[in-house]
């Protein structure tokens, strides 16, 4: 058994971010209260990061990256277009329901610490083209029958509706994933 790798400084920081939001609220974290955490040196933690602005939008893009990861693995594991869409949707809604910082954003959209909030939605359009264009990438080995205009609306639908869900999901995660399956077979026999 080899040894153990130490976590990086950078993910020490940022999960150390993420603990602290989730204790108490965005407004909370500071540069100085994170390094204190994590047994740094403030301008460490400046090094590394950079400002707050910077902090937030690694802790959103490093979260982005873990949801896009799931999605890869569904689209991998499928042979079937409808099949793969509904595994990637339930994989991103399933680990949603259980992601402490999606859940810190939402309660700040819902009269909480409204700080964070607007980070995640002002960089929306990236997040949205980052998730389409890996989503463009896994169906290119489907027979799905859609011209490449088709599936870029199709694809930016659907991200649309799924984000839609994590933000406020209404139904399970397996019954969202079988109602998004099922909008996007509708869209096929069209």
């Amino acid at each position: 058994m080899g040894a153990v790798v130490p976590e990086s400084t950078r993910q020490r920081i940022l999960d150390a971010a993420v603990e602290m939001t989730t204790e108490a609220g965005w407004a909370s974290v500071t540069m100085s209260r994170i390094a204190e955490r994590c047994g740094i040196s403030r301008q460490t933690v400046y090094n590394d990061i950079g400002a707050k602005p910077a902090l937030a939008k690694s802790l959103i893009l490093r979260e982005l990256e873990q949801f896009l990861a799931v999605v890869s693995t569904a689209f991998d594991e499928e042979d079937e277009f409808i099949a793969a869409i509904r595994r990637a949707t339930y994989a991103v809604l399933d680990r949603a329901q259980d992601n402490k910082l999606l859940h810190a954003v939402v309660s700040a959209t819902h009269g909480a610490d409204t700080e964070l909030l607007p980070y995640l939605s002002s960089h929306s359009e990236g997040l949205l083209d980052y998730s389409t264009e890996i989503i463009h990438k896994h169906i290119t080995r489907f027979d799905h029958g859609l011209t490449p205009v088709q599936a870029e609306a199709a694809i930016e639908m659907m991200v649309r509706v799924v984000l839609s869900h994590v933000m406020q999901p209404t139904k399970s995660p397996a019954e969202t994933a079988d109602d998004i399956a099922w909008l996007m077979s509708r869209v096929l026999s069209a």
